[in-house]
């Protein structure tokens, strides 16, 4: 294959995953996060495709049918909780630990920071087919709808899990766990609800897989600023 189009699938994919998130960031411009580890989040979420890519193939030979439109409903569950546990898993591997993440708001854009890489690298290999065809109008369709469609299903499911860990994070472990299990569950819910409207034959449903996109954008900004006005309700201005 050739590199300028691996490079140029590269950057198309990345642009709209790095424009969600510095829109995104600029919701915690008072009190922003380290920007080298916010890079290195970014990262490991394209990490996360790498590990799962042979875990989704491995479903696909467990429970059979991976062919569009036709997806067997527990290839897409597999998948929904492969994609969200590694998501997960690489957060609290690589930042979760850290004395950075001090706040409850922190635990949501740590998390949205790793889905927003996941999705950069799942869009450029999605990019790939079409831009090595010569098909560049199809994968400039292909990228717009992903811009607006599962790059923020990747933000909305991954935020679920940041909001359980986050309006948790000062409770006992007894109920931590059980809060983040929940999460993740939710993540994996909601990834699949959209997978399946997203793939019917005759399009009838590809409408209600973006409203229950947008819809779950509506709420995470409802409850994104709930956190915001609890972290800052005490605090004078220009002061973190």
């Amino acid at each position: 294959m050739d590199y300028a189009v691996i490079a140029f699938s590269f950057l198309a994919g990345i642009l709209p995953a790095m424009v969600w998130l510095l829109f995104l960031l600029r919701e915690d411009a008072r009190c922003p996060e380290p920007k080298q580890l916010i890079a290195l989040t970014f990262l490991a979420g394209m990490v996360a495709v790498a590990l799962a890519l042979p875990l989704e193939h491995a479903a696909c030979n467990y429970w059979g049918n991976c062919v569009a439109p036709g997806y067997d409903i527990h290839v897409l569950i597999s998948w929904a909780v492969i994609e969200e546990t590694l998501k997960y898993a690489v957060v609290a591997l690589v930042v979760l630990w850290r004395r950075a993440v001090d706040e409850t708001i922190d635990y949501v854009i740590y998390m949205i920071t790793a889905a927003l890489g996941f999705a950069a690298l799942e869009n450029a290999l999605f990019l790939l087919a079409p831009f090595s065809a010569g098909h560049y109008v199809d994968g400039f369709l292909t990228d717009n709808l992903r811009f607006v469609g599962s790059t923020l299903l990747h933000v909305v499911a991954s935020s679920a899990i940041g909001f359980s860990l986050a309006f948790s994070a000062s409770k006992r472990p007894a109920i931590r766990i059980p809060a983040a299990a929940g999460g993740l569950i939710l993540a994996a819910a909601l990834h699949t609800l959209f997978n399946f409207l997203i793939i019917s034959e005759d399009g009838s449903t590809t409408l209600a897989a973006f409203f229950t996109v947008w819809t779950g954008v509506l709420v995470f900004f409802i409850l994104f600023e709930v956190l915001k006005y609890y972290r800052y309700r005490n605090l004078p201005k220009n002061v973190c």
